[in-house]
């Protein structure tokens, strides 16, 4: 494990403590869990557009046709 220094918001840093204390855990293990998350997050996101670059596209009024159409709009 590695060691940084991170400067976190007075009310942030206040909250984390609260939550680690509530949860049973370090601020640490919580701080990397929110980053895991977030990381996770990101290479589902990029992981869609390489699945969805073959898509073709579709005009703006088209989509909106489409929505009122089927009652989402």
């Amino acid at each position: 494990m590695k060691r940084a220094t991170v400067y976190l918001d007075e009310d942030l840093h206040k909250a984390l403590k609260l939550k680690a204390i509530e949860s049973d855990s370090s601020l640490s293990d919580i701080v990397n869990q929110a980053v895991r998350y977030t990381l996770e997050e990101d290479l589902d996101d990029l992981i869609d557009i390489e699945t969805r670059k073959t898509e073709g596209t579709l005009p703006y009024e088209t989509f909106l046709k489409e929505l009122k159409s089927r009652g989402q709009i």
